[in-house]
């Protein structure tokens, strides 16, 4: 098992914060392409965490729009990364809203299938705030998205 090192959640936010409102150069806008909610996610939880894991198809990693895994922009295949991560880069365990901490993922579902990503900017007497792209944000309140489910996932750390 790699050593796990703390993931530094102020640096999360922070990009948020940074680049809630417009995109980071650096990276592909994949807004024409289904959204970029999970793209900006992935681009905040690497600020907090340093680590990318370049495993072709399963792991978490941006090089390029052609270059890059599933899970770094796609909402179910980030999600399993996530909760199932034990080799390099971040990992998460799904948990309940009164375990988020700024830093950590939600994500949004309907009957069909989740297809939203948003960073927690804030806990503030038990309300969530987040960041998001596709419908930039910073600071919304989780309870002002309409959405029938949710899952919540706390990134543990880092393995390095």
């Amino acid at each position: 098992m790699p050593e796990v090192k703390t993931y530094n959640r102020r640096k999360a936010v922070q990009y948020a914060e940074k680049w809630a409102y417009s995109r980071n150069p650096a990276y592909y806008d994949f807004s024409d392409l289904g959204g970029d909610c999970t793209n900006f996610i992935s681009q905040c939880v690497y600020a907090g965490s340093g680590v990318m894991n370049y495993t072709p198809e399963t792991g978490w990693y941006y090089r390029s729009l052609n270059d890059r895994a599933p899970a770094w922009t796609g909402v179910p295949y980030f999600y399993t990364f996530f909760v199932r991560n034990r080799s390099r880069g971040p990992f998460a365990i799904e948990t309940g809203p009164e375990e988020m901490e700024p830093g950590d993922v939600i994500q949004l579902g309907n009957d069909e299938r989740f297809y939203h990503t948003l960073l927690v900017t804030d806990v503030q007497r038990g309300r969530i705030f987040v960041a998001a792209h596709s419908f930039n944000a910073f600071m919304r309140p989780l309870d002002s998205y309409v959405f029938d489910r949710v899952r919540y996932l706390h990134i543990a750390g880092v393995y390095v």
